[in-house]
């Protein structure tokens, strides 16, 4: 039997080896290559997609499960996301979010 801390490390390791490889493996095969313009258009959406997979959950994840309302941080999104829309600034997006969501969790 291998000690649960060694075994730990070993996983951790293995797993990292392989998502550096992975990774390695789309660089070193696409390098001389160029993406057809339907991919290089899809792939600009990469990122959006993936801060709103990482926001979302957060944002509709209460203690008790999901809530619609009250919910301090739904909230503060909707009001972030209306300041990002129609100003289109990035400090004023955060401020914005930030001072309703701290209003809205001093009053509840």
């Amino acid at each position: 039997m291998m000690d649960p801390a060694t075994r730990l490390w070993l996983v951790i390791l293995l797993v990292g080896a392989t998502n550096y490889f992975a990774r390695l493996s789309f660089i070193a095969l696409l390098a001389r290559r160029s993406l057809p313009p339907l991919a290089t258009r899809a792939l600009r959406y990469v990122a959006v997609a993936m801060l709103a997979a990482l926001v979302v959950p957060a944002v509709l994840a209460t203690p008790a499960g999901p809530a619609l309302w009250p919910n301090p941080k739904l909230v503060a999104a909707l009001v972030a996301g209306a300041v990002a829309w129609f100003t289109r600034s990035t400090g004023g997006t955060l401020v914005a979010g930030m001072a309703t969501l701290w209003l809205v969790q001093a009053l509840a």
